[in-house]
């Protein structure tokens, strides 16, 4: 099939990569024209594993066309896939700002002569209720009331962890479309016809929930296994023994994802739906107290690990720290718990220098730059190379990502805060 992206984030470009690699034949349309040179050299914006080989072959075999504006391209086209950002607004709903305006592109850019409707697939994040009362709205202003001849529109919520995306593209623990009847899409079946998984076909609002409920019980394991931890090391207990035997028992707690004492959660999506559904949860008058207490025990974790890591740290000390984004592999620093550290770290005081082999300052682009240097200011100045890391001898070296057996450094003394040891 043909294919329009509309958004080349983590989620849309990763996606790109991977429909590429299945032989389909993409549309990329992104605005920022600094990330449409870089993609049409056969470079990724981002960091992600694997993506620019798959770029690379989508170029070479002239299936892959980025543009800024989609003009007429939509006509000949099968799918069109919004992934644009949902960010946080101030009282911690989704931003709608995007999905509106991509969706009133896409509803300017259908050919009223279509034999076939456009199937548009929504994978941003976006609350219960947002196609019914946002979306479908937009396209019946500019369709008409009979829109439905000329777009079906599909809800389609993705489960990619930037680091191992494409991984999890072709291996998804499950497969949710959302459709206006609760029926299938013939479109959205032959999209995964390669992929087993299971499927649930449901209405709308069940499938936009879907990515609420996952991300905040995500949120949930990392806050309490970090509470375990918390105690765990007040008492001199082991944490990772602890996790141990806790994670053995599949039949009653689960699994061990995210359910390790460690560092805080952060990145772009648990933090953002953390909020929205607490927003969503006051605003329905549902009182969910767990959930709103899930970013304040985020918070006393980021502190609780600024005191751990500094136990027993001279002032002034000369300290080297593992990983700025907010896991290995990445180099998105949306929310990451390592660039609060980084800042607590140089405003008490210490002299701070960052390796992360993922993230290049002068590569950044869009919300994470934006995030990381009004965050970090002095970003561009602390980051060191391998070289310079192994060469300089630091009185402390924090891994946050679980690189330290990576690199050889000196240090008088080391800390993980991903096993908190």
């Amino acid at each position: 099939m043909k294919i329009a992206i509309f958004g080349l984030g983590y989620v849309g470009l990763t996606g790109a990569g991977c429909l590429l690699k299945e032989g389909h034949s993409i549309v990329g349309v992104e605005p920022h024209e600094d990330k449409v040179k870089l993609i049409l050299s056969g470079h990724s914006p981002i960091y992600e594993p694997g993506l620019d080989d798959l770029l690379a072959a989508g170029l070479a075999d002239n299936r892959l066309t980025v543009v800024s504006k989609v003009g007429t391209l939509l006509s000949e086209c099968d799918l069109a896939i919004v992934c644009v950002g949902t960010p946080s607004a101030a009282d911690g709903s989704h931003n709608m700002t995007f999905i509106a305006e991509v969706s009133r592109q896409i509803a300017l850019g259908v050919d009223a002569g279509r034999e076939k409707p456009l199937t548009v697939v929504f994978r941003s994040t976006i609350r219960p209720g947002s196609i019914d009362g946002l979306i479908a709205p937009i396209f019946k202003a500019h369709l008409g009331k009979d829109f439905g001849k000329l777009v079906e529109i599909v809800y389609n919520p993705e489960f990619l962890r930037e680091s191992v995306a494409i991984k999890d593209y072709f291996n998804p623990p499950k497969i949710v479309v959302g459709t206006q009847n609760g029926q299938p899409s013939e479109r959205m079946t032959e999209l995964y016809k390669n992929i087993s998984a299971p499927m649930f076909v449901t209405g709308y609002r069940e499938a936009e929930f879907t990515k609420f409920v996952d991300n905040t019980w995500h949120a949930v394991k990392v806050a309490f296994a970090n509470e375990i931890g918390r105690v765990c090391v007040q008492l001199d207990i082991d944490p990772q023994t602890v996790h141990k035997i806790f994670v053995s028992d599949t039949k009653l707690n689960i699994s061990p994802y995210y359910m390790r004492p460690g560092g805080p959660f952060g990145g772009s999506c648990l933090p953002k739906d953390v909020r929205a559904l607490a927003h969503i949860s006051e605003e329905v008058g549902a009182f969910n107290h767990l959930v709103d207490s899930l970013l304040r025990s985020n918070e006393a974790h980021k502190r609780f690990i600024f005191d751990y890591v500094t136990r027993d740290v001279a002032p002034k000390a000369n300290i080297l720290m593992l990983g700025l984004a907010f896991k290995a592999e990445s180099d998105d620093l949306r929310e990451s718990p390592q660039l609060n550290l980084a800042h607590k770290l140089i405003t008490s005081g210490y002299k701070l220098s960052i390796y992360d082999p993922a993230v290049k300052p002068t590569q950044l682009l869009g919300q994470n730059m934006g995030y990381a240097f009004s965050h970090l200011p002095s970003i561009s100045e602390i980051m060191v190379s391998k070289e310079e890391a192994e060469s300089t001898e630091y009185d402390l070296v924090i891994d946050t990502n679980g690189s330290l057996a990576k690199i050889d450094v000196k240090a008088a003394k080391t800390v993980d805060t991903n096993t908190l040891h």
